[in-house]
């Protein structure tokens, strides 16, 4: 069956500058750059990135394994070893399923842009515009947030190191932010040193994490004296935090959907690998897998090994003490927390180009103030430097909310995985109801009849997460125990409603779609996958 064509009534590329398709040829351009042309954008970014550094940038954000070591010791403060293990293998699901509908759609779209481009690509003519500029601003918080929480982790595990070589030294305030201001300087410093080379440092990053969750695994194994019944593991009733078993459970069902945070992180650098409809979806599979794989066995043989469950709850630092009580040693804890702080710091860099991308995309778009300026590209960089700064500048002073409130720091740090699978949730949304026939060209990733279970699926769960992510993490609430989410959430939108009355609903355009392209050009993408296929299997 054909694909219905919109017709380009968003297409305002000059003569020029469009990209023509003759008898099955695309001229003046090659196919990747064919592709983000018929989604409204110029190549201004070198494809730098293959398939395995692409992974490497995507699994160096998500890094299951040592992001649910940051947060773990709260799934056992809910209901001890049972929701840590049980916990993350259901969060692995639930945010498989939104991923791999989100997928889908970067399979059809591919951009830096990421779920604001799709959003304005499926939504009505009426709507498209306001919810492409909400969506990107959330998209873009989200991001700079999640780097402020990839930055906090790298802060409190040296700080951790710190007081387990001097037990009575506790970290002021003051202390604990000049940390952070130096981890934010030095893990910047590469995406500028190295930003031809971003590639061979993402694979870096990659490589290190797999050699910090081998010797993670397999020296406890080899130290460990002790050693918990297996009926331990999934024993109930052990939690200490307030809430009834049940809702305890799911709140550590959630907790746990930390681990596999920023899937979305190679939509973002769609224009800097080739074959983008195709890695894209690959990439984040593959990180979503990898992170399950390496988390799993990981936290199951740490589980085994755990001799004092309260004094991991209680600790400063649940993920040194948990490692001192699996190796009993002292010096191979140290060493295996420094690696696991050397994998935060790595790993940050490529939040960094995210971050900057996104910004990038939307500033391209006339989506934020001064566009102009960001949208430029440093022509001997070779990135987007100026969004990569503001996105720095953010962080800093966000950072400096930690001096008025570790709660609502924390706070807003935790939300930052709701903010993101919002953006993940609408664009789903607006295609179920859009119609997904009507509305996908056709792509590489066609989940068929499974995407509309993706689709309704992502929708439904965003309202529980809206709901769960606000609850409080333990009972009877006080000023440490508040929550904040839902006040951040509220305050977020509303600044970004602001942001629209005064400069979006003026200014931001959206990207220029030119469907007959974009039509041809995935029709091509299929044919060079399979020669046998003449571009006319059926869409889902």
């Amino acid at each position: 069956m054909s694909v219905p064509v919109k017709k380009t009534m968003d297409s305002k590329d000059s003569d020029e500058d469009r990209v023509s398709v003759v008898n099955g040829t695309i001229s003046g351009d090659n196919l990747d750059d064919a592709i983000l042309r018929a989604n409204g954008h110029k190549s201004e970014l070198k494809r730098q990135f293959s398939w395995l550094s692409s992974l490497g940038l995507g699994f160096s954000i998500t890094n299951s394994w040592a992001g649910y070591l940051s947060c773990f010791g709260q799934n056992l403060i809910y209901g001890g070893p049972q929701v840590c293990l049980l916990g993350l293998v259901i969060a692995f699901f639930i945010q498989f399923t939104v991923t791999l509908g989100l997928s889908e759609i970067a399979s059809a779209f591919p951009s830096t842009g990421g779920q604001y481009h799709f959003c304005y690509i499926l939504s009505p003519p009426k709507t498209k515009r306001f919810a492409a500029y909400i969506i990107g601003w959330m998209s873009t918080l989200a991001w700079w947030i999640v780097t402020c929480s990839g930055i906090s982790l790298a802060s409190a595990t040296l700080s951790g190191l710190v007081n387990f070589f001097h037990p009575d030294f506790v970290a002021t305030r003051w202390q604990v932010y000049l940390f952070y201001v130096a981890t934010a300087f030095i893990t910047i410093i590469p995406v500028f040193i190295s930003s031809k080379r971003l590639a061979w440092a993402v694979q870096t990053s990659l490589f290190l994490s797999v050699l910090g969750v081998t010797l993670f695994l397999f020296v406890p194994i080899g130290l460990h004296k002790h050693v918990n019944d297996g009926s331990y593991l999934v024993e109930s009733g052990l939690g200490n935090s307030g809430w009834n078993s049940g809702t305890a459970f799911v709140l550590g069902i959630t907790n746990s959907l930390y681990a596999f945070g920023g899937t979305d992180g190679a939509i973002h650098i769609s224009e800097e690998m080739v074959q983008p409809s195709r890695r894209v979806p690959q990439v984040i599979i593959m990180t979503m897998f990898i992170g399950i794989v390496t988390a799993l066995p990981l936290f199951i043989a740490l589980m085994y090994f755990m001799t004092d469950l309260d004094a991991v709850r209680d600790s400063a630092l649940p993920s040194m003490e948990l490692v001192y009580q699996a190796t009993g040693n002292r010096n191979v804890t140290v060493f295996l927390i420094s690696l696991l702080l050397v994998i935060f710091v790595l790993s940050l860099p490529s939040q960094w180009v995210t971050s900057g991308r996104i910004a990038w995309a939307l500033a391209r778009d006339n989506g934020v103030p001064f566009s102009e300026y960001f949208s430029k590209v440093d022509q001997r960089l070779e990135f987007p430097v100026r969004t990569t700064i503001a996105a720095f500048v953010f962080v800093l002073f966000y950072g400096l909310l930690y001096l008025a409130s570790t709660t609502a720091f924390n706070s807003i740090v935790t939300s930052a995985v709701l903010f993101l699978n919002i953006t993940y949730a609408v664009p789903q949304g607006i295609l179920l109801f859009q119609g997904r026939k009507e509305s996908l060209p056709q792509r590489y990733l066609n989940l068929g009849i499974f995407g509309y279970i993706c689709n309704g699926f992502s929708i439904l769960w965003i309202v529980v997460l809206g709901v769960l992510v606000s609850l409080p993490p333990s009972l009877p609430v006080d000023t440490e125990t508040m929550n904040y989410s839902s006040v951040i959430l509220v305050g977020l939108f509303i600044i970004i409603l602001v942001a629209w009355h005064f400069n979006g609903r003026k200014n931001f355009e959206g990207p220029h779609i030119d469907w007959d392209l974009m039509r041809e050009a995935n029709m091509l993408v299929l044919k060079a996958d399979d020669p046998h296929n003449d571009g006319r299997n059926d869409l889902a």
